[in-house]
């Protein structure tokens, strides 16, 4: 079964480039962060309603690898999908592609994240079938 991919678009703002003009390097985890919450949108599972029912999704570990610079003004594609949910452990993967700018379809970055389901008082949750479902395709160990 092949993996769902989830792509969400990004027009860099003026605000996120550094003196050289380029893409400061931590606002691309900045841009992990909102196609994560629009993977979880557009699987129908809103990251405010994950919350309100008590489940929090801490980021464990996250990685970047910067291949090419990102500009200002450039149009963004990140795509977003899981890779695997180990037990309580989810590993969502990134890979940013240039849409607009100069060196279109340069791959900017690639990145993962890996979170664990987790309650407001700190006790470790299992995945709810909600976020299992983005895992179509992904491995899944119990």
């Amino acid at each position: 079964m092949s993996k769902q991919i989830f792509k969400h678009t990004v027009r860099v703002p003026y605000a996120h480039v550094d003196q050289m003009g380029f893409v400061y390097y931590a606002n691309y985890f900045v841009y992990f962060e909102m196609a994560r919450s629009e993977l979880l949108r557009d699987a129908g599972f809103q990251y405010s309603d994950m919350e309100a029912r008590g489940v929090m999704l801490p980021v464990l570990e996250a990685h970047c690898k910067y291949n090419r610079a990102a500009n200002f003004d450039d149009l963004l594609e990140i795509r977003t999908h899981c890779e695997s949910i180990d037990g309580t452990r989810i590993r969502i993967e990134y890979e940013m592609i240039r849409l607009e700018g100069k060196g279109v379809g340069d791959l900017i970055v690639t990145g993962y994240t890996i979170h664990i389901c987790m309650s407001p008082e700190g006790k470790v949750l299992r995945p709810a079938d909600e976020l299992k479902s983005l895992a179509k395709g992904a491995i899944e160990r119990e």
